[in-house]
């Protein structure tokens, strides 16, 4: 059974933050802004676990530690998703608000959750502190009705609902193949090439372009040549067998996927 100490609902909870998830202050916000503009008027990367610009270049996340921050947060609630019987659901911040978006299995509403931001918090902790609110109130219904399906129906009743065309809409199915990364850098593949019907070719191609310039008889180091090889070996045997891996995901919300209990990050976007 799912417990307050055991997935972070415990501790005191602030009179002002019940008030702002009791009053569902909702702000609307369907996107979390993952892109800030500079003075330029160009585009900004910003961390998606808490929204720093600071030094992030080009990353998705500011740090390693940054994001395993986020995730710790988000598995040690995933109790409360498992108790409204969570479908789906996803985590996601703007500079004034972190959003909770539940979809209960048979049930095609969106539950809102919103809490405000604290000055010099980040949305990890402020997520931490709405879902021990959150977790309080099921548990002093469950107390009060010995009932865990009202606990769960007065949670519900403290969101704002929506229809799903309002917001959260299923998330797509992604399918990535199972290629090593590095195979493709040492061949020079793009992976937009491994969709295509002359993959063999193209790995044969890029193979021989390499050998030219790699192989210890042009000048090259053998550690090199062997790692080429080696990769140009296992891309032969994908193109022959392709595997791919397929999960949902958004490219701009963290994503809880119901049916294996576990949180997703945000996929990489399109290009």
């Amino acid at each position: 059974m799912w417990r307050p100490a055991d997935s972070g609902f415990g501790g005191p909870i602030g009179q002002p933050v019940r008030t702002t998830v009791r009053n569902r202050l909702s702000f609307h916000f369907t996107m979390l802004t993952i892109s800030k503009s500079s003075s330029k008027g160009k585009k900004q990367n910003a961390c998606l676990a808490c929204g720093t610009t600071e030094n992030i270049g080009k990353r998705r996340y500011c740090s390693v530690r940054c994001r395993q921050h986020l995730r710790q947060k988000l598995n040690t609630r995933t109790g409360l998703l498992q108790a409204l019987n969570a479908r789906y659901a996803t985590f996601y911040f703007t500079p004034s608000a972190v959003v909770l978006d539940v979809v209960p299995h048979g049930v095609r509403e969106i539950f809102r959750f919103t809490a405000a931001r604290t000055r010099g918090c980040r949305p990890a902790d402020d997520f931490g502190r709405m879902t021990n609110i959150l977790g309080g109130a099921w548990w002093d219904e469950e107390k009060r009705t010995a009932k865990n399906y009202l606990a769960s129906r007065r949670v519900l009743e403290m969101a704002e609902r929506l229809a799903i065309s309002e917001g959260l809409a299923r998330p797509r199915l992604i399918k990535a193949p199972t290629v090593k990364p590095e195979n493709l850098v040492l061949l020079d593949i793009a992976r937009v090439d491994l969709g295509s019907r002359d993959l063999i070719r193209i790995i044969k191609n890029a193979y021989r372009r390499q050998v030219k310039v790699h192989h210890p008889d042009a000048g090259g180091q053998a550690a090199i040549f062997r790692k080429i090889h080696a990769a140009y070996q296992e891309m032969l045997r994908w193109a022959d067998n392709p595997t791919f891996i397929r999960r949902r995901g958004f490219p701009d919300k963290w994503y809880y996927d119901g049916d294996h209990k576990r949180w997703v990050q945000p996929m990489p976007a399109r290009k």
